[in-house]
C-alpha cells in the first residue's frame, strides 16, 4: 500500500512538474524576448486582448498598451532589458493560472527599479498565455536577483 500512494504521488509531482513549466514558458519567452529586442517573441506570450497594468506610487492603477509595449522592446538593443524574476507561486484552475514574480529590472546594466508582477495567463488551444499583467515598480530597498 505504501508503495502505491509513494508512486502516486510521484507521477502526481512529474504532472504538476511538467505542467508548470508549461505555465512558465510564455513568462520566460517574455523577459527573454525584452532581453533580445525580439518583439515577435514577446508577441508570442501574450493573449490577442491581453491587458497591461501598474500600479503607480499613489496607488493609481495605470494602464499600458501592449502594442505599444512590444514596439518599444524592438527600439532596444539585445542586452539592453534585462528583467530577472522569481517565480514564487503558480496557482491554477483548469484553463486559468495565477503567477507570481518579483523582479529586478536592469537597464543597459545598471539596476533601474524592482517590485512584483502578478500574471494572469490563460490556455487557449492547448497553449499558455498572458492575459493580464499587472506590476508594481520602486526604486528603493531592491535586491539584485541573479
Amino acid at each position: 500500500m505504501k508503495k502505491i500512494v509513494g508512486i502516486l504521488l510521484m507521477i502526481n509531482t512529474m504532472c504538476f512538474s511538467q505542467q508548470n513549466k508549461e505555465i512558465e514558458k510564455p513568462i520566460r519567452n517574455l523577459f527573454l524576448g525584452m532581453k533580445n529586442a525580439d518583439s515577435e517573441l514577446v508577441k508570442s506570450a501574450f493573449a490577442e486582448n491581453a491587458v497591461l497594468q501598474t500600479i503607480t506610487k499613489d496607488g493609481t492603477v495605470k494602464d499600458d498598451s501592449v502594442q505599444d509595449f512590444i514596439i518599444s522592446v524592438s527600439q532596444f538593443t539585445k542586452g539592453d532589458l534585462d528583467e530577472r524574476i522569481v517565480i514564487e507561486a503558480i496557482h491554477t484552475d483548469g484553463n486559468l493560472a495565477s503567477v507570481f514574480t518579483p523582479y529586478s529590472f536592469y537597464l543597459k546594466g545598471k539596476l533601474s527599479h524592482c517590485g512584483a508582477n502578478s500574471f494572469q495567463l490563460v490556455k487557449q488551444s492547448n497553449e499558455w498565455k498572458i492575459q493580464y499583467i499587472i506590476d508594481t515598480r520602486r526604486k528603493e530597498k531592491c535586491k539584485e536577483i541573479e
